[in-house]
């Protein structure tokens, strides 16, 4: 799950902006450049251990929730192999970055460059005069491509609160202390989800009010907390009587495959943190070690909780697996704290969007009226976040949608193009090349089959979208029969 999750899934120093954590984005308009927010400062290096920390933190957030509903979308075989397969390729993509990053910094004696510093150079390094013309291009696309992906979380957000609290508020009369899930919940029917949406509306632009970089900072470590809490009582759940898994099929059906890949995409998406975190350690040569260490122990979490997620729960998966849980007041208690995560880290992932785009427009504003300006925009870019999500209110489609858009490209696609540019003129093997030929084009076929899928079961859906938990369900059965 995210570009930089430091960004994404709430990284929490968030020092990689030319702000001091005084300072709001406004105030530090006169050394802003597109990417700056990237660049970490020399003090306050960090240790292995605590990259390590922020490496897994910061990939580990909503799209790991949606991952059984992935598996069951690709099949109890194909599925667990497929995030592997995905796994493997989008960490050898980091591992691309960094090597390429390297290059030019040794090659340019730059102390630190970043994804859109990067592929810039690596353009301008091309033997393609055109390329080399239209160098600076390489720097915005992955500054497009960055801020549709962090968008496209904070829409993730939305959908997933109002699933989530609605679930919460429609059990809430009849929540017990026993944790079956095969007990029968009569449900009192609230409003519609897209309804809690606007009634979180307000709460998010207040959020994204705060400015200051260590109150952020306290609502990033609040996040952490809860996140963690509940997602250690999932594990404890799922892993309980798991039923046979005979019924599940091994490969399902081609045409779910693509809505695999990018909600799979979705989660692994978390290239754009490492080459900040490699410039913040103490000692930078020990970060390829760090970078597979902590991708691997990701890797594992990832296809644990989506084979455990869909063995336990089955046809039902939902989009989020914590709309699966019980209606018991421990597993309703998972899903406010896991919801209460994600709303501080609303706050944290929007930071990066805002600091590409406010500047921009404050800038231009005349210095009497730039707080209101500052404040206009910030309002309307979680309106614009608001609006898709009350468009797509569905979750898995909104994940596999973001995934498939711009996850795919800033994962799969530019990594392994940017190595065959940067090192065109010293010479590459004819394995280098197939190999990152395969990757680009396994990215690209994802974007263009994952993004098609995903439009064409939001506008026909094949079948009506799963809104209620397993035990909704035997409340359903229960009506029926009366």
């Amino acid at each position: 799950m995210s570009t930089q999750r430091l960004r994404n899934e709430d990284y929490q120093d968030y020092s990689s902006t030319d702000a001091s954590p005084e300072e709001s984005p406004s105030e530090s308009l006169g050394t802003f450049a597109p990417g700056a927010y990237q660049r970490f400062g020399e003090s306050n290096s960090t240790t292995w251990f605590q990259t390590l920390i922020h490496l897994l933190k910061g990939n580990i957030g909503t799209g790991l929730l949606g991952l059984p509903l992935a598996v069951k979308n690709a099949g109890i075989l194909l599925g667990p192999l497929s995030l592997l397969v995905i796994g493997v390729a989008a960490v050898h993509c980091m591992g691309l970055l960094v090597k390429c990053a390297r290059h030019f910094c040794l090659r340019l004696n730059k102390p630190f460059v970043d994804y859109g510093d990067t592929v810039m150079y690596g353009l301008e390094s091309s033997p393609s005069a055109w390329l080399r013309n239209h160098a600076h291009w390489g720097r915005r696309v992955v500054d497009f491509f960055l801020i549709v992906t962090q968008l496209g979380f904070c829409c993730v957000y939305f959908v997933f609160l109002a699933d989530n609290f609605k679930q919460v508020v429609e059990a809430a009369n009849s929540t017990t202390t026993n944790c079956h899930n095969n007990e029968t919940v009569i449900l009192t029917p609230t409003m519609d989800s897209r309804l809690y949406m606007l009634a979180l509306l307000p709460f998010l632009v207040l959020l994204v009010f705060i400015r200051n970089l260590r109150v952020l900072s306290i609502f990033s470590l609040l996040a952490n907390i809860s996140m963690l809490v509940s997602l250690i009582l999932i594990y404890q759940f799922i892993v309980q009587g798991l039923p046979n898994p005979s019924h599940l099929p091994l490969v399902a059906p081609w045409k779910t495959y693509p809505l695999f890949f990018g909600t799979a995409i979705f989660a692994f998406e978390g290239i754009g943190m490492v080459l900040p975190l490699e410039n913040k350690m103490k000692d930078p040569q020990k970060f390829p070690f760090i970078l597979y260490l902590g991708m691997a122990i990701v890797t594992i979490v990832y296809i644990s909780l989506g084979s455990l997620g869909y063995l336990q729960f089955g046809a039902s998966i939902q989009g989020s697996i914590t709309l699966n849980l019980p209606n018991c007041w421990l597993y309703q208690s998972v899903k406010l704290l896991y919801s209460i995560g994600i709303f501080f880290t609303y706050g944290l992932q929007f930071y990066v969007p805002a600091e590409i785009i406010v500047p921009f427009f404050v800038s231009r504003a005349p210095e009497p009226c730039q707080l209101l300006v500052d404040l206009a925009v910030r309002t309307a870019m979680v309106c614009l976040t608001c609006i898709l999500a009350v468009l797509i209110p569905r979750l898995d489609l909104v994940i596999s949608l973001v995934g498939s858009v711009s996850s795919s490209a800033l994962a799969l696609v530019i990594p392994p193009l940017l190595e065959v540019i940067t090192y065109s003129s010293e010479g590459l093997g004819p394995l280098t090349l197939a190999k990152d030929a395969l990757i680009s084009i396994l990215g690209f076929v994802g974007f263009v089959v994952g993004t098609y899928e995903s439009l064409a079961e939001l506008i026909q859906p094949t079948a009506a979208p799963m809104s209620t938990n397993s035990s909704r369900a035997f409340a359903y059965g229960a009506g029926l029969l009366l």
